[in-house]
């Protein structure tokens, strides 16, 4: 199992920025996507990035304000969220290994989770 430590979340207001950092302290170079789960709806992948970071996946709702990114050199994904939106509120997620086949990203059998950071987006 990879351990996944993020940070970064927290209250900021409508058209703002924020910052989501996913490290693996003991891991390697994953395939790494960020999930989100709001209240009362199923966690769903918006981005994800292979473990070159040549190749990333973003859902339609995110793609043009999400950007992620990734330092294998210190075993750390981003995710840069701008433009935020009120909907853009939920428990973000970054999750690895994930697979990786067919343009897109999977959870897998041996992904970890994150503990999870809550971003709300005020009106």
């Amino acid at each position: 199992q990879v351990q996944l430590v993020e940070s970064g979340g927290g209250l900021v207001q409508t058209g703002g920025s924020m910052r989501l950092s996913c490290a693996a302290p003991t891991g390697s170079s994953y395939e790494t996507g960020w999930f989100r789960q709001a209240p009362g709806k199923e966690r769903e992948l918006m981005a994800a990035v292979n473990w070159s970071g040549r190749n990333t996946y973003y859902a339609d709702s995110v793609k043009g304000r999400f950007t992620i990114s990734r330092d294998n050199a210190k075993n750390t994904v981003y995710l840069q969220m701008n433009s935020l939106k009120p909907e853009d509120t939920a428990v973000y997620y970054c999750a690895a290994p994930l697979a990786y086949y067919g343009g897109t990203f999977y959870p897998a059998s041996g992904t970890s989770w994150g503990q999870g950071t809550q971003v709300t987006v005020s009106s």
